[in-house]
């Protein structure tokens, strides 16, 4: 296929929130303005009003339309009617490139682009793990047969794109080398992120952004933030903003410990809506690959405390002052009390904005991944 051919790109992945949803909405706006042709198939059962206008921003887009059907998150019987629904929707959408992102949706774009290929379909399937699968213990029997999966469906793969350094090393340290092509291409931020949000006269201290489930540690937060009034001998305020299914455990316990006055929990919205509620950005997720939240909240000029978990500290710098050692809240805590109390802790500690943004571009990305889509779909 010439270099200047339009390519048919379709990104499969099961849920349409966080992380893998920024990444395949900013992949899916800058190769449509390179002249590309993109869909997406993704679940019908999970997301909001918050997604739903995300969807309806990145339309435009999406010239090969947006194809949603329930995916369920575990695997179940009801995967091989998904599979097969998944199957005549993409091969109408006749693809060049199936880019699965996720476990769910690696397996759905693998599986059917091998089947594709099977009707002598010209078409090549990569997988972007995002986590995802990784976050498994390798001695668990859980994880021993997830990654016998993950090795498994390697062999129906053209190419694994990595966000950071952190997923390629634990993709090979808990499933093995992989047999085909691989890049570590970083995620990254459009232009029109990197501009500072000012907080409202009503910010609160610390501010937490994302999924509310204990993967990302919002219990950790609460926790530390208790602990972090006890250090600097104040009350303090805070806000829990997000969706998912442990938000009614977190509310009923932020009330049974007494701080429902100091710590509010807000439904998902605009990261610049949520930006302009503190000067402080919290991560304290248990488990990460590179997530968006660090970038973007980077990006707007705010102190960005996280956990040392995945690429994230490929972003922060190693030895950061910024990191605290995931899961333990009395560590959270101590960074969260230095931050609040040091003079100009994020001049000494945030990284420099212009290192910074030129290491995670958006548009860097995109070209990154497009030229390896080009060079793949040539081997087929």
């Amino acid at each position: 296929m010439p270099d200047g051919t339009p390519l048919r790109i379709v990104h499969c992945f099961r849920s349409p929130v966080g992380g893998i949803f920024r990444h395949v909405r900013d992949l899916a706006e800058h190769h449509s303005r390179a002249g590309h042709q993109v869909g997406i198939l993704c679940d019908s059962t999970t997301g909001g009003e918050h997604e739903d206008r995300l969807f309806d921003q990145i339309m435009p887009y999406l010239s090969l339309g947006l194809h949603r059907m329930p995916i369920a998150r575990s695997v179940g019987f009801g995967d091989v009617t998904a599979l097969y629904k998944s199957y005549k929707e993409i091969k109408s959408l006749r693809p060049d490139i199936l880019h699965g992102h996720g476990a769910k949706g690696g397996a759905v774009a693998r599986i059917i682009g091998s089947a594709l290929r099977a009707k002598r379909y010209r078409v090549a399937r990569f997988y972007s793990p995002h986590g995802g699968s990784l976050h498994f213990s390798a001695t668990s029997l859980t994880g021993r047969g997830v990654f016998a999966a993950e090795r498994l469906l390697e062999r129906l793969t053209d190419a694994i794109v990595f966000v950071c350094n952190y997923e390629l090393e634990t993709y090979a340290a808990k499933i093995g080398t992989p047999h085909c092509t691989q890049q570590m291409i970083y995620n990254g931020l459009s232009d029109r992120d990197f501009a500072v949000i000012p907080t409202r006269s009503d910010s609160v201290d610390f501010i937490y952004v994302g999924m509310l489930r204990d993967l990302k540690g919002p219990d950790v937060f609460i926790e530390a933030f208790i602990q972090t009034e006890r250090l600097v001998g104040h009350p303090l305020s805070a806000l829990i903003i997000g969706d998912g299914p442990d938000r009614d455990k977190y509310r009923e316990t932020i009330e049974q410990r007494g701080f429902g006055r100091r710590i509010g929990l807000l439904p998902a919205m605009s990261v610049k809506k949520a930006f302009a509620m503190s000067n402080i950005v919290i991560v304290p997720s248990r488990a990460e690959a590179m997530p968006y939240i660090v970038l973007e909240a980077l990006a707007a000029g705010k102190s960005l405390i996280a956990t040392r978990v995945g690429g994230i500290p490929e972003v922060l710098g190693i030895d950061s002052d910024a990191l605290a050692e995931p899961g333990d809240a009395q560590d959270l805590a101590r960074v969260m009390a230095r931050a609040i109390t040091t003079p100009d802790w994020h001049g000494a500690t945030m990284p420099a904005a212009e290192a910074f943004k030129a290491k995670f571009s958006s548009s860097t990305m995109a070209a990154q991944t497009a030229d390896l889509y080009r060079e793949l779909l040539a081997r087929q």
